[in-house]
């Protein structure tokens, strides 16, 4: 236990021979220790999963998970340990607050950047449903953007090709209507176009000679209809209408599984809102709370660094500062006294006093 409450004392930064000398100091800065080494583990995690996802496929992806999230770890480890020690006790309380405020807002940074990852891993089914709806949709929109532009590149074609299709069914039809009464004619059933006679007549023959014309009309008519097609179906072969089909499910799949970070970090923001464009209240409120809490998380530290109370080791931290500049001023000035000629041992002595009146000035008094 002393071991691991040392190194949780150096995760805080704090001063480990100082803060031994001092027992109700030690869960505190233990506390704050451990908060700043699980931020660096979950900022490990993330980078490492982040970059898993843009390596994956490839036969070193867990390698260069592993390297950039220890990478990625410590320096956000050692940016927070940075942002907890250097708040300074011993300054007013606005002072501290002013000190604070510039690195409140590198850790709700830090916290963003921590937990996009994670919330990428968090919702990875519904960012999955949601881009395969997205890629649906898209290429629905783009195969009526190409066939609109196809109809507008060959809008004379295609408009000969629908009056031949429209001319065609419609002489079809006619063909059908006067064969019927060619037969009624011929079998003798009275209509207000037939005279009720059975018999080949003159008449039937007549109208059996027209019919054979209009059906070797349609026969040219369904021949021209089929040569457009040929060509329009060639055109559209060679803009590439023929190879663009929506996506089958197992497309859908195999898309969505491949999607690059920021088709995933798209997806997840679109969370938020339904896919007919109103707000979804419920998976809004999940993804705000899920980064609130890391950006808490991340800032926890400085928080707990600023509501604590000013204790023995920041006093001591007070003094042992206050012994490091008295003895860069105690180099300096003996440097400029022995240029001055002053005597060793005066030099000392007036050293030795301004020491003590620093370090205990109620006795010197």
């Amino acid at each position: 236990m002393n071991s691991i409450s040392r190194f949780f004392w150096f995760c805080s930064g704090a001063h480990i021979s100082t803060l031994e000398k001092h027992p109700t100091e030690h869960n505190k800065y233990l506390g704050i220790g451990a908060t700043i080494f699980f931020t660096g583990l979950f900022a490990a995690l993330s980078g490492g999963y982040a970059m898993y996802f843009v390596f994956k496929g490839d036969a070193a992806a867990v390698l260069f998970a592993v390297f950039f999230g220890l990478i990625w770890g410590l320096a956000i480890f050692n940016m927070d340990r940075y942002i907890v020690a250097s708040i300074n006790k011993s300054a007013s309380t606005n002072k501290q607050i002013l000190q604070a405020t510039p690195r409140i807002l590198l850790a709700i940074m830090i916290g963003l950047v921590i937990s996009r990852p994670l919330e990428l891993k968090i919702f990875d089914k519904e960012i999955k449903e949601r881009l395969k709806v997205s890629y649906l949709n898209n290429q629905r929109s783009k195969i009526d953007t190409l066939n609109a532009s196809f109809g507008n590149k060959y809008k004379i074609e295609i408009g000969k090709l629908n009056e031949a299709k429209a001319e065609r069914d419609s002489l079809s039809n006619a063909i059908k209507e006067d064969r019927q009464k060619l037969n009624f004619e011929i079998f003798g059933n009275k209509t207000l176009e037939t005279s009720g006679v059975m018999g080949y007549g003159p008449y039937a023959k007549r109208k059996e000679a027209e019919l054979k014309q209009r059906e070797q009309n349609l026969d040219t008519l369904t021949a021209d209809v089929r040569a457009l097609e040929k060509f329009v179906d060639g055109r559209k072969q060679f803009d590439g209408l023929m190879t663009e089909k929506l996506y089958t499910g197992k497309q859908l799949d195999s898309l969505s599984n491949i999607a690059g970070f920021a088709d995933r970090n798209w997806a997840l923001g679109q969370l938020s809102f339904n896919t007919d464009g109103t707000r979804d209240v419920n998976t809004s409120l999940a993804v705000t709370f899920i980064g609130l809490l890391f950006i808490f998380f991340e800032c926890l530290p400085v928080f707990v660094k600023l509501m604590s109370d000013r204790g023995p080791y920041d006093h001591s931290i007070k003094n042992l500062e206050a012994v490091q500049v008295y003895a860069s001023d105690r180099d300096k000035d003996y440097e400029i006294a022995v240029m001055d000629g002053i005597q060793e041992t005066r030099i000392e002595t007036e050293i030795e006093r301004r020491k003590r009146q620093l370090l205990h000035p109620s006795q010197e008094e």
